[in-house]
């Protein structure tokens, strides 16, 4: 047996130090204050513990606490890192020798640079992964999901990007029951899977021309200020102007509350010499409709209106139906609002038969997931993205692999406004 002293301030701050270093097994054999304390000095207790010989030869020393480990295993990676690259450097400098040099063994040379990059290409994903692995005590709570390391940079790139947690948890779920393990091994096959597999979970509603002998009504509704107004302009624009087989577009706006949204609308069917017609009052909606029965497709702008305004929302409603004609009806909704409030209006909008989505403002917000989520969660289609405030050019296609990108890698508007998403 043998005894060992731990002095503190207190006789906790003593005993504490002596289970730190005998463990929880030692005995306490005494507990004394051998100092009181004074305006100049502070108290000073001692713990005598008593320790069996034979079990301090297998006291553990004192851990190092979880974060600082991390945190050299961090900082080790990170060097490995830099050499892996200055090897990389080193091994391609070392191979530009002169010609007299390379004529015997070019060959050989160049293949083994080709299997020494190979390699150096591996490593540095596997470091990518290690890294990931410590990401878990930073992390919140995610509902008991376990996500493997190497899937935790696609988790947290969807997570940032606003998309709901239950829907990112079932994405995962099936992302990591239907991945061949084969290709988990790389974060860069893991990051085109996940993305091929969220394409498929976003239906579009593919652009279509109108036949001969047909008409396209197209109602637009949604919230004050989400850009219903500027929308119709580019879609009017886009049917008559730009596409490869023009259309005849006629205009009807229902919005005549707000003098300056009536004046832009008429504004823009002038610039465009389109025929324009406004309507007050349900029951002169089917003459207007008439009065441009000429048109291949009739574009109608309506009164923004608070998704809990019901008095404004129902005489939505009257104008559907009492019309005479199909209405193709189109929820327009700002990319920059909450997922709960995209849901709240959606909910509150729906009583109207909605045929799709258009989603306006892209330039106006990073965080696209909550557009994904909306949609995910409604399987409803979407038709349209407005990803500026230029008429008639910052409106696209919708389509899947545009809002992929989006998500994952962010909104270039430059890089957007030139490009084509496919259907």
């Amino acid at each position: 047996m043998k005894f060992l002293t731990f002095s503190g301030e207190t006789p906790a701050v003593a005993l504490k130090l002596a289970q730190q270093e005998c463990g929880e097994n030692a005995l306490v054999v005494s507990t004394k204050q051998v100092r009181k304390k004074t305006i100049n000095t502070s108290s000073l207790y001692e713990v005598v513990v008593a320790v069996e010989e034979i079990e301090e030869k297998y006291v553990k020393p004192k851990p190092k606490p979880v974060k600082k480990q991390s945190e050299d295993v961090l900082l080790n990676i990170s060097e490995a890192a830099k050499q892996i690259s200055q090897i990389a450097q080193v091994t391609s400098e070392g191979f530009n020798i002169t010609d007299d040099e390379k004529k015997p063994k070019s060959k050989k040379a160049n293949e083994e640079l080709g299997d020494i990059k190979e390699e150096i290409t591996k490593l540095a994903d596997k470091i990518k992964l290690i890294q990931e692995m410590f990401w878990e005590e930073r992390a919140p709570s995610r509902n008991n999901l376990q996500i493997p390391p190497e899937f935790s940079e696609i988790y947290k790139l969807a997570r940032k990007s606003g998309m709901g947690e239950d829907h990112l948890e079932n994405i995962m779920n099936l992302t990591l029951e239907h991945m061949p393990s084969r290709m988990r091994s790389n974060s860069a096959t893991i990051k085109r899977y996940f993305q091929v597999l969220l394409r498929k979970l976003i239906p579009i509603r593919v652009e279509s021309t109108v036949l001969k002998r047909s008409k396209r009504v197209m109602m637009f509704v949604g919230p004050t200020g989400v850009g219903k107004t500027t929308t119709i302009a580019k879609l009017a624009a886009r049917y008559s102007y730009l596409q490869e087989k023009r259309s005849k577009v006629g205009i009807i706006t229902l919005d005549t509350y707000r003098i300056g949204a009536v004046e832009q609308l008429f504004q823009y069917a002038k610039m465009m010499r389109l025929p324009i017609e406004d309507v007050v009052d349900p029951n002169d909606f089917n003459s207007a409709l008439n009065s441009l029965n000429y048109c291949d497709i009739i574009l109608i702008d309506t009164v923004g209106s608070s998704q809990y305004d019901k008095q404004k929302l129902s005489k939505l409603e009257k104008f559907i139906r009492k019309s005479d004609f199909k209405i193709d009806v189109n929820l327009v909704l700002s990319a920059g609002c909450k997922l709960e409030d995209l849901e709240e209006i959606y909910k509150n909008f729906s009583f109207l038969d909605l045929d799709t989505l258009i989603f306006t403002k892209f330039d106006e917000t990073k965080a696209f997931g909550t557009v994904f989520s909306l949609i995910y969660n409604t399987d409803k289609p979407v038709s349209y993205f407005s990803i500026g405030q230029e008429v008639p050019d910052d409106i696209v296609v919708a389509s899947s692999d545009f809002l992929v990108n989006c998500i994952l890698e962010g909104f270039n508007a430059k890089k957007e406004k030139h490009a084509k998403p496919s259907k």
